[in-house]
């Protein structure tokens, strides 16, 4: 930027993480205004306007590297708070739909924590950078501008109703209730497309006492997916170790099969998926928190990229695409393709014409990958609405079902299955002619009957003698053990 021209102004829609980083990436070319409804806390506290925040949530290791990338430094600063970086599958006892994971050396990783803290972290790095500001407690009315350039914001703050916030940019990262949709149609521009796959899903989260000395040996996280395959509601089942000696269990089920808010059921769902092994562990736990439970999670996308959007304007995060939360894909999307728009501005600035239209569409890649991921698996559930899998869609799912199920007896697969989950490659990946090869010759024999809990892990979560008999030890780095005295 010509250091003699005067300083842009960017507004950021929404202090969630998708807005928290958006104006770290604009601070390099502009100061910032961060805008949010709530009163955003010092620290790692619950806010409305971000009520998913209570459910499990894990950043994988392509957004965790992506957030790293633009503010470096961020892993120690979450880690010294009290966040935990997991390896993958080392630190994760989970059973897929095609059955147990071994738990080999680290492929790859995820952070573990409370959304609260994950969020407290980068909101303090980020407001803390020079010419980024906050305007809370304050909604935004409508754009300001016409259809070709919008030029601003309209906002009603405690003061003030009707506050014109003028701006060079705007980046709507007001999340799942956006209404950017409605203010570009008062702008004039009509016809965003919107797709939608809705499986009915519900999450019910409960927060644990750990048991004592569990964190201390690095407890593992503990899963149990549904399987899509069969014709009967999607239950899952999952406990992440989180900070302060706590145990975060979220349940999920799609329509006909949902969690609910009781807590005297909230064991017995657990115990009632797939395997029991989540219901098990919290028996006898003491219990923290109420049940909280979240309906509306409907995977939805908005086809912004295809819009003729006004120059000085464009979205992100849950504005753009909400996932199945069960995949854990949203925050690595946004933190991804922010990176791709941190790119853009390098390499052409903020005063470029059509910015905005050219950021949109270097999101769009990302989100389009996340999005037939979620959606193929979800539209599989009785019930399920939404668009419908595209034409030889059967024959790639029928390919990374084998690959899956390779992945419970193969190495070099699992690495490849992590690959692509974690969001560090595309599906690409899985065709890659080594990974190709392997599927071909993936089957389950010998595949673990338990899960790959090790004979220290059951007791000090206190599971009966008889399971602590089936115990397993974590893989080493040429290849699993299956459990003890049945080596392969």
């Amino acid at each position: 930027m010509n250091q003699s021209s005067p300083r842009r102004h960017a507004v950021v829609i929404g202090g969630s993480l998708a807005g928290l980083l958006a104006a770290a990436v604009l601070a390099e070319h502009a100061t910032v205004t961060v805008i949010d409804a709530d009163t955003l806390p010092e620290g790692p506290e619950p806010r409305r306007g971000l009520p998913q925040a209570r459910h499990v949530h894990l950043l994988w290791s392509g957004g965790a590297r992506a957030i790293e990338a633009i503010l470096p430094g961020i892993t120690g600063e979450w880690t010294a708070a009290g966040a935990m970086r997991r390896s993958l599958p080392t630190d994760l006892v989970t059973k897929t739909a095609q059955g147990w994971l071994p738990r080999h050396r680290e492929m790859q990783f995820n952070i573990s924590c409370s959304r609260d803290l994950l969020d407290a972290v980068v909101r303090a790095r980020v407001v803390g950078l020079p010419g980024v500001s906050t305007l809370q407690q304050t909604r935004v009315r409508s754009l300001e501008g016409t259809a070709d350039r919008v030029t601003g914001v309209r906002v009603d703050t405690p003061q003030e109703k009707g506050r014109l916030v003028s701006a060079d940019l705007v980046v709507d990262a007001s999340g799942r209730g956006s209404r950017a949709r409605i203010w570009l149609q008062e702008l004039g521009l009509s016809g965003i497309r919107q797709a939608e796959v809705d499986s009915g899903l519900v999450y019910a989260t409960r927060v644990f006492e750990a048991p004592a000395g569990a964190h201390a040996m690095g407890f593992p996280i503990i899963n149990v997916q549904s399987d899509p395959r069969v014709p009967v509601p999607g239950q899952t089942a999952t406990i992440v170790p989180i900070e302060n000696g706590q145990w975060q269990a979220t349940l999920s089920g799609t329509r006909g099969g949902q969690p609910t808010s009781d807590p005297d059921a909230f064991v017995p769902f657990a115990k009632g998926v797939r395997d029991p092994i989540v219901g098990e562990l919290l028996e006898h736990r003491k219990a923290l928190t109420d049940v909280t439970v979240t309906q509306g999670t409907a995977n939805r996308r908005l086809y912004f990229e295809k819009a003729d959007l006004p120059d000085g304007f464009f979205a992100v995060g849950d504005s753009v695409a909400t996932f199945n939360p069960l995949y854990g894909q949203g925050m690595t999307v946004a933190a991804q393709g922010l990176l791709a728009v941190r790119a853009l501005l390098r390499a052409k600035g903020l005063a470029h014409p059509a910015i905005g239209r050219e950021a949109q569409r270097a999101l769009a890649p990302l989100v389009s990958t996340a999005w037939d991921l979620a959606t193929s698996q979800d539209i599989l559930y009785p019930g399920a609405t939404g668009m419908k899998p595209r034409a030889g869609a059967g024959l790639l799912t029928a390919y990374v079902d084998r690959l899956m199920t390779g992945a419970t007896t193969r190495q070099s697969l699992a690495r490849a299955l992590l690959q692509v989950i974690t969001m560090n490659s595309s599906p690409a990946y899985w065709v890659r002619p080594s990974v190709v090869w392997d599927v071909l010759r993936a089957s389950d024999r010998g595949a673990l009957k338990a899960a790959p809990l090790t004979a220290a892990e059951r007791a000090v979560a206190g599971l009966d003698r008889d399971a602590a008999a089936e115990a397993v030890e974590p893989a080493d780095p040429v290849g699993p053990v299956g459990p003890v005295g049945q080596a392969r």
